[in-house]
Parts: C-alpha cells; structure tokens; sequence
C-alpha cells in the first residue's frame, strides 16, 4: 500500500499501558522457577547465613548498575523492540537485525522451554495424567497467544495481574516460614562444609545469584506502548529490581529461618524442602501450585515480547512488511503467529532442549549490546534526548560490559560445543538479512513511510 497525502497511518502499536504494567514486566520477568531452586545450589558454595543474604542483596545491586546503561539507552530511544532500534541507531543496520534476531529466538524459544517445565508441574500435582507435559505445553502457548491475539490491555491487564499475584504468593510462604519454627539441624563435620565451599564454591554462587536476577530488561520493549516511556523505563526497571531483591533476600532468610546452610545444600528445591517444616503434607502440592502461577506468567510475557520485536524490525525495513502490520486492537498478529508456530514446534517435539543448552549467550549478547550501544550513542549523539542518565559515565557501562561478558566467557568454557552452535545459529541469517534489505526496506517505505531512524 502506497501513502499518499492525507491518507491515514497504518495501525501501529497502542499506547494504552501504564506504570503498573512496566514494573510488571519487570517483576514478572524476574521472579521464575529459578528462586526455588537457587537457594540450596548457592548454601553449596557460600555456607554461611550472613554470607548468602550478603550475597543476594549484591546480586540486586550489581543488576540495578548493569541495568543502569540499559535504561538510558531505551529511555534515549523510547520504540519498541528492546535491543533492535537502540542497536540500530548506534552501529547500523547489521548489528540491529543480530540484536533483533537473537533477541527474538531467545524469547521464541524461552516460551517452549518454560511452558514444557510447566506441563511437567501439571504432572507433579496429579492432573491430566493422560496428556504428555509436550501436549500441556502447547495447550499453554496457544491458550497465552490467544490471550494476546485479543489485544494490548487484555495482555497487559494480565500481565499485571499475574505478576501481582505472583509477588503476592511469595510474600505469604515467607510469612509461613518466619512462623515455622527452626528444624532440628543434624551435626554435620565443618571440614566436609568447607570443602565444598572452597572448590570454586564461591564462583558458582554468584553467577547462579546474578542469573536469578535476570530478566530485568523487559520494559524497552514495549517502549511505544507505555505512557511516557521515558520516564516509565527508568521507574519500572529500578523499582522493579529494588522489589525483586527485598523478595530474593526474604525468600532466603526465611528458607534459613527454618533450616541451616548445611541442610539445604545440594537441594533440588530449598523452598520446598523449607515449605516442608511448616507445611507438612501440603507443602509440595503449595510449591507446585506457585510454580504453576509463575511459569504461565512468565509465559505470558515472553509471548508478548516477540511481536514487538519483529513490529519494528519490519518498520525499519529489516524483516517483510507483514511483520509490521498491528490490528485496531494494538497485537502486530502475524509476528504473534510466527513466534508462536516456532514455539509450539519446539514445545511438541522436544526440540526447546537443545535450543535451551545454546541460548544462554544470546541473551547475554543482546544485554552486552544495548550497553556499547548506549556507550557509542553518548560519544556519537551527545545531544540526544535522554530523559535519564547513568552516573559514573562511562565507568557503570563498562562495567556492565565486563559482567556480561565475564558471563559469556564462562558459558562458553563451561560448554564450548554448546556456544559454537549458539554462534553458528546467531550469524546463520545475516546473508539473507544482507541479500533482501533493499527490498525489505522499499517495501516499508511504500507501506509505512520514511523509515524513522
């Protein structure tokens, strides 16, 4: 469709969400299965109380400055699609379609693999034992999409709520726990505690703490759809982490407020086994129940997140016009129905695992991105816009730089052939990107008008 003057603009994205949402994204984004979890794996390494809690408050804190270049990047660059648009405007069009695309699998993907973890808790409550967790997870994906495919408030609406209840569930079992009184703690020799500790104990403990914490970038990318997104990305990103950290470090004393270091190291499920004390019989049906809420919102937003990545891939002429067409109600559907079928394939045969074990650098590499990206942007556009502004320029940035790729260094000793296929897949589109931008790009242009960066 060609514009002419006066004809109307084609749909675009709603900006009908408030600063509820943006530090549900955020919220949601963060609080996961993996709080649970985490708990025993860090008393491994750090075997102290005083030192876990230490731990995870730092954990808070070293997010809150990671985030810090992130938040002016988006809030200097306020369009949706999170990494894409910032990482075009600072390095080009080539190191914008690799944010977007990475950015995009890495959620894609994220959704079969939490909505199979998700079938499985189906499993551990007893229900629909007839249907295989794959099939439960698909039922999920297309039940979230759905939900989405209505429009932004509902999807938004849910959003909120969901991560509300969320927080709200975890603040309740803390409060069980700090009525549940101290189990009885078996003697265990200090030199055998030690020993675990002193094996790279430590090291562990932390990456698995700041890992925990991941998923703090959610609000860029639904910068077109929140009110003032300026303001709002700054407020939703902090707050958001500041109220994640109170929850991480109640959660922590309270599991250590019934049972030690020792007793919880090498579980599985600390949370559990702490639910277990006060709970009795109960606790493992509770814990599920928790697990459950916070998966199906935690797919809830990662279903939202891909349409809006390719939206603004395809209005700035780096994917097909189709991609950047959004109905009346606000949803871009057919980037919705794209991600979808690659979830629900990935979800029904089994393939989210392998997807899963390569995609750990992709989501570091979009952060490590978006933080030169608001390093380039301050040297390259130091009259830009920028409603905030990390302190400490550029010593916080790259100091977020070093911690994602301290990270990635570590991944990819950890399993090399792992990060060799992540590269491998990552880079894999580029010639196709390079080979159809012209044409992608005159198509946006007839569609949509002059691209807008």
């Amino acid at each position: 469709m060609t514009e002419t003057p006066g004809a109307p603009a084609p749909p675009s994205l709603l900006r009908v969400l408030g600063p509820i949402f943006g530090l549900a994204v955020v919220v949601g984004g963060m609080i996961g299965s993996g709080i649970m979890r985490a708990p025993g794996l860090v008393a491994e390494g750090l075997p102290s109380t005083p030192a876990i809690l230490i731990a995870w408050v730092l954990g808070g804190v070293a997010s809150m400055l990671t985030a810090m270049p992130l938040v002016e990047a988006g809030a200097s660059v306020p369009l949706a699609g999170g990494p894409f648009p910032i990482a075009e405007r600072a390095f080009g069009r080539g190191v914008g379609f690799f944010a977007g695309w990475i950015g995009w699998l890495s959620y894609a993907a994220g959704v079969a693999f939490v909505a199979a973890v998700f079938g499985e808790y189906v499993h551990r409550l007893g229900m629909l034992p007839g249907l295989s967790s794959n099939l439960l997870a698909c039922v999920l994906i297309v039940a979230l999409a759905g939900v989405n495919w209505t429009g932004t408030r509902v999807s938004g609406h849910s959003q909120s709520i969901g991560s509300a209840l969320k927080a709200a569930v975890f603040l309740i079992l803390v409060g069980v726990l700090f009525l549940t009184p101290r189990a009885p703690s078996p003697a265990i020799p200090a030199h055998a505690v030690a020993a675990v500790a002193g094996l790279g104990g430590a090291a562990m403990a932390i990456r698995l703490i700041y890992q925990t914490y991941a998923g703090w970038d959610a609000a860029i990318y639904f910068s077109e759809e929140v009110h003032r997104p300026g303001e709002q990305i700054a407020r939703s990103t902090f707050l958001g982490i500041g109220l994640v950290t109170v929850i991480y470090v109640l959660v922590n004393a309270a599991v250590l407020h019934v049972l030690s270091p020792a007793q919880i190291a090498h579980s599985a499920l600390a949370v559990g086994e702490a639910a277990k004390v006060g709970l009795g019989p109960y606790a493992d049906t509770v814990i599920t129940g928790m697990g459950l809420l916070s998966l199906a919102a935690i797919v809830n937003l990662m279903t939202m997140v891909p349409p809006r990545i390719t939206f603004r891939m395809a209005r700035h002429g780096s994917l097909p016009t189709a991609f950047g067409r959004v109905a009346v109600n606000g949803t871009p559907r057919i980037g919705l129905i794209a991600a979808t079928a690659l979830s629900v394939i990935l979800a029904a045969t089994g393939g989210y695992e392998r997807i899963v074990r390569i995609y750990s650098p992709w989501t570091m590499g979009v952060i490590l991105i978006v933080c030169l990206s608001a390093i380039r942007l301050r040297y390259a556009e130091p009259d830009l816009p920028r409603p905030w502004r990390m302190p400490l320029f550029p010593w916080l940035a790259i100091f977020a730089c070093l911690v994602q790729v301290a990270l990635l260094v570590l991944v990819m000793v950890d399993d090399p052939k792992s990060a060799a296929l992540s590269v491998i897949v990552a880079v894999a589109p580029l010639p196709l990107f390079y080979g159809l931008q012209r044409r992608w790009r005159a198509g946006a242009a007839r569609a949509f008008g002059p691209a807008m960066l």
